[in-house]
């Protein structure tokens, strides 16, 4: 892990930030004066949820690029989940800190084009500059869990919003100001990756495909994660997203709404 951390977060956080380095990378998105909140996403546990190596790497990147400790916050839906995946929690401290919002949402609700909801207010109260810290990963419902979907975590009542393939309520709700203006980066753990049977981990349904993802467009890693999936299902003759009535329709809503780039032919990538 400590190589994959080094070499390929390094390299991928550099390259999404036009920049040489990590730091100077993560220099250049983000103020020292920046509260960044890094929304990671354990909902699967330990090997389907980003590796808390790579976390805690780029916090060090992030302090060595001018941002204090206590900058820093760590965070998803529960404590409990953020054990389960192998994090360490901590709420206080002049130290970054990582924790689960739990029940600590908005008194009142927000609307978001398709949808209302109170917001962690973690989100609301504190963060300047966002982080989306995911995985690779197919979804019952959504077809793809990867970026944008990540930030179902951050609204009190995710569950009314997964009608018709999560169709529209995705890209609406990644495109409220409280996440599309403090929206920075977008990192995906893919060291393993699941084709199926998502968002739970279901190992005879990963694989190892020892990448991390990274870009500052928030829509062009779901496009490209929603084509290495098919990729892979098609190589173990699964039906296609499409044919399972579970395409994510929304990866267009969120282009049409102007959150980034979902043709692939557009968008440039480096392997490294």
């Amino acid at each position: 892990m400590p190589a994959l951390a080094d070499e390929v977060l390094g390299l991928s956080i550099a390259r999404a930030g036009g920049e040489e380095t990590p730091v100077q990378a993560l220099r250049r998105l983000f103020s020292p004066h920046d509260i960044v909140g890094i929304k990671v996403n354990c909902l699967a546990g330990r090997g389907l949820s980003p590796h808390p190596y790579l976390v805690d790497r780029l916090v060090g990147w992030l302090e060595e690029a001018g941002l204090p400790g206590r900058n820093i916050l760590v965070w998803d839906r529960y404590d409990r989940e953020l054990r389960a995946a192998g994090f360490t929690l901590s709420r206080r401290g002049a130290n970054a800190r990582c924790f689960g919002t739990e029940s600590d949402y908005d008194w009142t609700p927000r609307e978001w084009g398709s949808g209302g909801s109170c917001f962690a207010r973690v989100l609301t109260d504190q963060i300047t500059a966002l982080i989306n810290f995911g995985v690779l990963k197919d979804h019952d419902l959504a077809g793809v869990s990867a970026g944008l979907k990540n930030w179902y975590g951050v609204i009190h009542n995710p569950n009314k919003f997964h009608d018709d393939g999560c169709y529209p309520f995705v890209a609406h709700l990644a495109g409220h100001e409280l996440i599309r203006k403090k929206h920075r980066l977008t990192i995906l753990d893919a060291s393993s990756a699941q084709y199926h049977g998502g968002p739970a981990r279901a190992a005879q349904w990963t694989w190892p495909f020892e990448a991390v993802l990274a870009s500052c467009d928030p829509l062009a890693l779901d496009a490209v994660a929603l084509s290495l999936i098919e990729a892979k299902r098609a190589e173990h003759k699964l039906p296609t997203l499409k044919a399972e009535k579970r395409y994510p329709r929304w990866i267009a809503e969120a282009a049409r709404l102007g959150l980034g780039e979902a043709e692939l032919a557009r968008i440039e990538r480096h392997s490294l």
